[in-house]
């Protein structure tokens, strides 16, 4: 079942405020990838977003959900968070695994 306006702006306002940038339209996820406020489930944009569920069996409350860029959300398995993006300066760049 889709998410309500009013729960997508709830998660939304769960994303990382970064300072001098603005708040209403761009925020960071976990992975500190940015993310747009316009761009809510747009898969064809670097900076489209989705709302994950942050324990997979823990339903809809907003305390078990989060923003994530659509590709850390792709990345997301069983629960366990292995990004794909994150951010250097103001783009998305893919993340670099440890040891690599």
């Amino acid at each position: 079942m889709p998410f309500t306006d009013e729960k997508v702006q709830q998660v939304w306002e769960k994303g990382k405020v970064v300072e001098k940038h603005d708040l209403v339209f761009e925020r960071q996820d976990a992975a500190q990838a940015w993310i747009h406020r316009d761009e809510y489930g747009n898969r064809d944009s670097e900076f489209g977003w989705e709302i994950d569920h942050i324990h997979p069996d823990g339903g809809d409350e907003i305390s078990n959900l989060q923003p994530l860029q659509w590709e850390n959300n792709v990345a997301k398995q069983d629960g366990s968070f292995d990004p794909a993006v994150t951010s250097d300066g103001n783009r998305n760049i893919p993340f670099e695994k440890e040891g690599n």
